[in-house]
């Protein structure tokens, strides 16, 4: 137990620290999980282009650390409106007393308020594991309340 917190606790570090040190457009938590497992994130936001983004979050369940790095195209229906909904694929990882590894995808919603930097939105993200064991999961869920930079 004392060797996994301690891989737990060097990963968490080496991601924070790369998060406070980054150019985010949008910082935040996310709260939700992985496959069921309730948790809460540090959620980020970097801008990739006008249509699309990096979404990382630095998540914390149940004794482990998960780190998902999606890529999102973001759809926005009219220009200058509020809601926008997004597509996105990437790498997932879980860390914890065992090692996952595998792909999610997600798809969103968010609202950014115009009088307020701040933007909420709500995700799901299905999940195929392929390294511990192979296995897919969609009931994961989360709600995203973001500062906007």
């Amino acid at each position: 137990m004392k060797k996994s917190f301690r891989k737990v606790f060097a990963v968490a570090a080496i991601v924070i620290a790369g998060v406070l040190n980054s150019n985010a457009q949008e910082l935040g938590v996310r709260f939700g999980g992985t496959n069921g497992a309730g948790g809460a994130a540090i959620d980020g936001v970097f801008s990739a282009g006008q249509f699309s983004r990096i979404h990382a979050d630095l998540g914390f369940y149940k004794g482990g650390v998960g780190i998902d790095v999606l890529w999102d195209f973001l759809y926005k229906p009219l220009s200058g409106e509020a809601f926008n909904w997004y597509l996105g694929f990437g790498p997932t990882t879980y860390i914890g007393d065992d090692f996952w590894l595998g792909v999610c995808g997600e798809a969103g919603l968010e609202y950014r308020f115009s009088s307020v930097p701040i933007a909420i939105g709500a995700d799901w993200r299905p999940t195929l594991w392929v390294i511990e064991e192979t296995k897919f999961g969609a009931d994961s869920f989360g709600l995203n309340v973001r500062f906007v930079f």
